[in-house]
C-alpha cells in the first residue's frame, strides 16, 4: 500500500484549505488577545478576506491536466472538488457579508468567534468535497457539523435557540453515529478506507457479503439524508432552522446541505455507478429515488400549513433537497450523462435564490422582530425596492419561466425523463405546482395585503446588495443556461473527476 505521506511539495495543491486553517488560527488568538471593549467586527471583514483568497486558489485550480492525488488518493484537488468549493466559498461568502448588519453584541456576545466560526466549518466542506477516503470524508463531515452545532447556540439567552442547538446536537450525533457504523461495514468487507478498493472488494466478494453490503449502503443513505434534510429524515429542520440566527439558518440552507450532497455524489458514484453488481446499484439508486420522491412530497405539502417564513424555507429546502437528488438517482447512461452539470446549475440557483430569501427576511425581522409571513404584509409601500428584489427570487424559487429555478428544475426534469424515470419527472411536476401556491403566497402578502403603511422599513446596505445580487444572478441565470451548461461540462470529467477511473 502506497505510503500516506504528504510531501511540502503537494502543499501547494492544499493552499485553499491552509488559507483557511491560517485564518481561523490566526483570528482565534487575535479574538483571545484584543480587549472586550475593541469591536469585533472587523474579524467579519478579515474572515470575508480570507474567503475570497481561498476562492482565488480554487479557481487557479481549476480544469488542471489532470486530478491531483494526496495521501495514496485519500484527498483529491479536481474538478468536482473545485466547482462545489467554489458553491461553499461563494454561500460563506454571503453569509458573512449579511452578518454584518445581523449580529449584535446584546445577543451574540462572542460576535469574533461567530465570524471565525465559519472558516473550520468551510474547511470541513472543503474536506467532505475532495476526500475519497472514509476517515477524511467522516473528519470532515464532524468538522462541519460540531462548528454548525456551536453557531446554531451562539444566542446564548435564546431559549429557542438553545433548544435548537440541542436538538441538531443529538440528532446531528444520531446520524453521524448511523454512517460511521455504515462505513465500518465497508472497511469490514473490504480491510480498506479508501473508496476505490472498496468498489473493487465489492465487485470481487458480492456474493459473500451480499446482505452487508446492502446494510451498509442504506445505513449511509440514511445518515446522509439527514444531511441533507430529505424526508422522512427531516424534521430536526423546521426547529433548527427557527431557533438558530437567520445568518446561521442560511448557512445550513445552502453551505451545509451543499456538502453534504458532494458527498452523497462522491460515494454513491464510486461505489455503486461501475465496476460493481447491478443489482446493488439498482437498489441504491431505488431508494435515493423514494427519498426524492418523499421529500418532494412532504416538503411541498407540508409548506403549504406554515405560518413563519424561516418554517416554510425548511420545508422549501426539504423539497428541494428532493429535487437535488434526481439528478444521482438517475444515474447515467450512453444516453444521459450530464447529470452533474444538471444538478451543479440547480445548486448554484438553489444558493442565490436561499441567500436572497434570508436576506430579506433578515431586514423584516429588523423592522418587526418577527419571522412570520404576515410581516410581509404591505411590505411594497413600506420597501419597494426590497419587495422587487423579493419578487424575483420568489419567482426563481417557485420556478417560474425564464429563471434559473425554471431552468434548473427543466433540466432535471428532462435528465429524469431521459434515463427513463417517469415517474420521479411525473411527482417533480405535481409537486412544482403545489410549490407555486405558497410562493406565490409572498407576493400576495407584499402587494395585496395591507400592513402598517404608515411604518417605513429602513434596509441596511449589506442586506439590500445582497438581496438584489441573487435577485439578478437567480433571473439572469435563466437567461443563459445552455452557455452554464456547457462551461460546466467542459470543466468537469466524469470517469476522472468522480468515477476516479483515470
Amino acid at each position: 500500500m502506497e505510503a500516506m505521506r504528504l510531501q511540502v511539495s503537494d502543499l501547494v495543491h492544499l493552499l485553499p484549505e491552509l488559507t483557511l486553517v491560517i485564518a481561523a488560527v490566526v483570528l482565534s488568538v487575535l479574538d483571545l488577545l484584543l480587549p472586550n471593549r475593541v469591536n469585533r467586527k472587523f474579524i467579519g471583514w478579515l474572515t470575508l478576506v480570507s474567503l475570497i483568497i481561498s476562492g482565488v486558489f480554487v479557481v487557479l485550480q481549476l480544469n488542471p491536466a489532470e486530478s491531483i492525488e494526496l495521501l495514496a488518493n485519500s484527498y483529491r484537488v479536481d474538478d468536482f472538488a473545485s466547482l462545489m468549493k467554489l458553491v461553499f466559498i461563494v454561500g460563506t461568502g454571503f453569509v458573512v457579508y449579511m452578518s454584518f448588519s445581523y449580529v449584535k453584541k446584546d445577543e451574540i456576545y462572542h460576535v469574533g468567534e461567530y465570524y471565525y466560526f465559519m472558516l473550520p466549518a468551510t474547511l470541513g466542506a472543503f474536506v467532505m468535497a475532495s476526500s475519497a477516503d472514509l476517515i477524511t470524508l467522516y473528519v470532515g463531515l464532524e468538522l462541519l457539523s460540531i462548528t454548525s452545532y456551536i453557531m446554531v447556540a451562539l444566542r446564548k439567552k435564546s431559549q429557542r435557540s438553545n433548544e435548537a442547538a440541542f436538538k441538531y446536537l443529538v440528532m446531528g450525533a444520531i446520524a453521524s453515529a448511523i454512517i460511521l457504523y455504515g462505513m465500518s461495514f465497508l472497511y469490514g468487507i473490504s480491510g480498506s478506507t479508501n473508496l476505490v478498493d472498496i468498489r473493487a472488494a465489492i465487485a470481487s466478494n458480492f456474493h459473500s457479503y451480499e446482505m452487508i453490503v446492502y446494510i451498509a449502503s442504506f445505513l449511509l443513505i440514511a445518515g446522509l439524508s439527514f444531511k441533507i434534510a430529505a424526508a422522512p429524515f427531516h424534521a430536526w429542520a423546521p426547529d433548527v432552522y427557527e431557533g438558530a440566527p437567520t445568518p446561521v439558518t442560511s448557512f445550513l440552507a445552502v453551505v451545509s446541505k451543499a456538502a453534504a450532497f458532494a458527498m452523497i455524489f462522491r460515494m454513491i458514484y464510486v461505489l455503486f455507478a461501475v465496476g460493481t453488481y447491478q443489482e446493488v446499484a439498482d437498489a441504491v439508486m431505488l431508494a435515493l429515488s423514494v427519498i426524492a420522491a418523499a421529500a418532494m412530497i412532504i416538503g411541498n405539502v407540508t409548506a403549504l400549513r406554515q405560518h413563519s417564513f424561516k418554517r416554510l424555507l425548511a420545508y422549501s429546502g426539504v423539497a428541494n433537497a428532493g429535487y437535488l437528488l434526481v439528478p444521482i438517482t438517475a444515474h447515467f447512461s450512453t444516453a444521459h450523462f450530464s447529470n452533474f452539470s444538471e444538478f451543479l446549475y440547480y445548486l448554484i440557483a438553489y444558493l442565490f435564490m436561499n441567500i436572497g430569501a434570508f436576506a430579506v427576511l433578515m431586514i423584516l425581522e429588523r423592522s418587526t422582530g418577527s419571522d412570520q409571513i404576515s410581516g410581509f404584509a404591505g411590505l411594497y409601500h413600506r420597501a419597494p425596492y426590497t419587495a422587487g428584489a423579493m419578487t424575483l427570487i420568489v419567482l426563481s424559487l417557485a420556478g417560474f419561466p425564464i429563471t434559473g429555478g425554471f431552468f434548473g428544475k427543466l433540466y432535471i426534469l428532462l435528465g429524469a425523463m431521459e434515463t427513463q424515470h417517469y415517474w420521479l419527472a411525473a411527482i417533480m411536476l405535481a409537486t412544482t405546482v403545489i410549490a407555486y401556491y405558497y410562493y406565490f403566497g409572498i407576493i400576495r402578502q407584499m402587494f395585496m395585503r395591507s400592513g402598517d403603511e404608515s411604518e417605513t422599513i429602513k434596509v441596511p446596505l449589506t442586506l439590500g446588495v445582497t438581496a438584489w445580487i441573487c435577485a439578478i444572478i437567480g433571473v439572469g441565470l435563466g437567461f443563459f443556461p445552455h452557455v452554464i451548461l456547457n462551461a460546466l461540462e467542459k470543466i468537469f470529467s466524469l470517469t476522472k473527476d468522480l468515477l476516479l477511473l483515470s
